[in-house]
């Protein structure tokens, strides 16, 4: 089976597009992402990929699966 591995913010923003999410839109301090009720928040990487770890975190948050998230 794949295994998740580190993705660029802009990896990350089009895949979660493709999952449901609108956006992402500037708040605070770091931009956010939406779908439905849920608002999501990603991170501000400033050009830096996103770990495994934390795109885990990521994906639990949005209701993701490994295997969803792989199979796109």
């Amino acid at each position: 089976m794949a295994e998740l591995t580190s993705v660029s913010w802009t990896g990350l923003v089009r895949r979660l597009r493709k999952h449901g999410f609108d956006g992402p839109y500037q708040g605070g301090k770091h931009p956010y992402m939406i779908k439905g009720e849920l608002v999501l928040t990603i991170p501000n990487t400033h050009r830096r990929d996103i770990g495994v770890a934390l795109l885990s975190r990521i994906l639990r948050r949005a209701g993701v699966t490994k295997e969803e998230w792989l199979e796109r």
